[in-house]
């Protein structure tokens, strides 16, 4: 009798559990209403969607049916609380979310940088790891997580597992732009691609290019690759191109601020902090990112090279007479636009009338800094004054809520002001540099993967392969086995999980700090509805 039992109760217990579960859950919500002024009902005040309204009014409905008991009623109250945030995701979206959602929950009715994430966060990754192979690699184990949905969602899997699970979809966007990075990289498992035919050719005094007028269809010519000019020139390129994709997250970063004042109808932040700031980045870095599309693209280089022996071309640059061997480094044309700002070098110069755009920006630069100093917390104070001048004259003393704002602090106002504006002018420089990661781990991304190819694949292996000794061509394939395999290992553990890391962790980085700091004040509250689902999965402490 007594194993009898006590199997029944082992086999009702997970459900006698839930229960009580639910019901500590429910006693526990409702120690939280209130009583009405006759304390004959209760009285429970929460927060609930506007979409989800007659969703909960129909519940309330069913709910008396069975019990005839009175019915409840739902109003509207108004209050001054700030109402929690809460946005509707999918699984697609929802993995995103949670990214924005760790830096912190959006304040109601800001904007939300995940419409952004969900691009940029994986174009950001693909651009450090560039590769169409991985990205292939990467793509597949996503879109193998993908099928095994349905067998997955709800059980019990491996810790790292399931963290690859959760984002799986993040994973798969990754993939994504991975490919299209190596495409634009011309790279397959660190061996260049060359499906259009390179546009150069080799002469007895190097590589020259085949036509002035063409160049290779889409992106870079794979005669780059092996090159012994070929870190001078993926430097130059992968450098500049994180500082233009840098400055552009960072404006659209600065925009953000415009959607919120207008959303927020705070005009002080529109006319002080969106414009100056706008102003002072694109004065100073938008002016750097137009010298390097400047270079790129209108400058005739090849022309100059070609016929600076024989024909001489007059104008204000040197480069003009010596081509490229005289083209002005755009780092220290920036340092010079700031310490030599009232003087000529044509040593620096890129184009006609540029010193002079080179003053006019950086006085408005400098201008842009008080504006965004000085008028912010003074029109502030003379509103609150004006606010308390007609209070008193109208004999009205203010209405008072527990949950009013502070006191108004001009003294801290101010000194919150001052830091805003040196954070974010030292910031812009510091978050530019910063950018320059994209850079250094794209370059070392394809480095470490040429290393382990042509360390373990061309030297060893092929190496022995070609080996005349019978001895030696009876153990290549062993050889080969064992290359090819180590190969796999080193990518495998090494780039697609190590390397993968890292650049998520980077672009994880840039999208906290250097993109939702411009705008994102991450201070508001979850909404976080009754949930069984929530409560037995253990996610909620109720």
């Amino acid at each position: 009798v007594s194993t009898q039992s006590t199997g029944t109760v082992a086999a009702h217990l997970e459900s006698w559990k839930e229960k009580v579960m639910k019901e500590k859950a429910i006693y526990h919500t409702m120690n939280m209403f209130n009583y009405d002024t006759g304390h004959k009902c209760l009285i429970a005040e929460g927060w609930c969607p506007v979409s989800a309204t007659d969703q909960i009014q129909t519940a309330l409905r069913k709910a008396i049916i069975p019990s005839n008991a009175i019915p409840s009623i739902m109003s509207v109250v108004t209050t001054k609380h700030q109402p929690p945030t809460y946005f509707k995701t999918n699984k697609f979206t929802s993995s995103f979310q949670a990214i924005v959602d760790a830096y912190g929950v959006a304040r109601y009715g800001e904007v939300n940088p995940t419409v952004f994430t969900i691009v940029t966060f994986p174009f950001l990754f693909g651009v450090m790891f560039g590769d169409i192979g991985h990205g292939i690699l990467l793509l597949l184990f996503a879109l193998y997580m993908i099928w095994k949905e349905k067998e997955w969602s709800g059980t019990k899997l491996n810790e790292l597992l399931e963290t690859a699970f959760v984002g799986r979809y993040v994973l798969l966007l990754m993939g994504i732009f991975a490919i299209y990075a190596g495409i634009m990289y011309n790279e397959f498992l660190a061996i260049p691609v060359d499906p259009w035919g390179t546009k150069w050719e080799r002469t007895e005094t190097g590589f020259v290019p085949k036509s002035f007028d063409k160049s290779y269809p889409l992106g870079v010519d794979p005669v780059w690759k092996g090159n012994p000019s070929e870190l001078l020139y993926y430097n130059s390129l992968k450098m500049k191109m994180s500082i233009i994709l840098g400055v552009l997250q960072m404006c659209v970063g600065i925009s953000m601020k415009l959607l919120n004042g207008l959303h927020f109808k705070n005009d002080l932040d529109i006319f002080f902090e969106f414009i100056p700031q706008i102003v002072f980045m694109l004065s100073i870095f938008g002016y750097m990112c137009f010298l390097i599309f400047y270079k790129w693209l209108a400058v005739p280089w090849a022309f100059y090279d070609a016929h600076n022996s024989t024909v001489i071309v007059d104008g204000p640059c040197i480069y003009e007479k010596g081509g490229t061997g005289a083209a002005p480094m755009l780092l220290n044309v920036m340092i010079f636009m700031v310490l030599g700002v009232f003087s000529r070098d044509e040593y620096k110069c890129l184009f006609k009338g540029q010193f002079e755009i080179q003053l006019i920006l950086i006085l408005v630069a400098l201008i842009s800094v008080p504006v965004m100093l000085i008028p912010k917390p003074l029109i502030m104070k003379r509103r609150h004054e004006r606010k308390a001048f007609f209070a008193h004259d109208n004999e009205r003393p203010p209405e008072h809520d527990e949950h009013e704002e502070e006191e108004f602090q001009f003294g801290e106002i101010l000194v919150h002001q001052i830091i805003e504006t040196i954070e974010f002018v030292l910031g812009s420089i510091s978050n530019t540099a910063s950018y320059l990661r994209l850079w250094a781990l794209s370059l070392a991304h394809s480095e470490l993967a040429t290393v382990f190819w042509k360390m373990l694949i061309v030297q060893v292996g092929v190496h022995i392969a070609k080996e005349d000794n019978p001895a030696s061509q009876s153990i290549a394939p062993i050889f080969l086995f064992v290359t090819v395999s180590a190969w796999l290992v080193f990518t495998v553990g090494v780039i697609l999980i190590m390397e993968s890391l890292s650049a998520f962790l980077h672009a994880l980085r840039l999208h906290w700090v250097e993109f939702q700091n411009k705008f994102y004040k991450g201070d508001g509250v979850k909404f976080s509805p009754f949930s069984y689902e929530k409560i037995l999965s253990g996610e909620t402490d109720d």
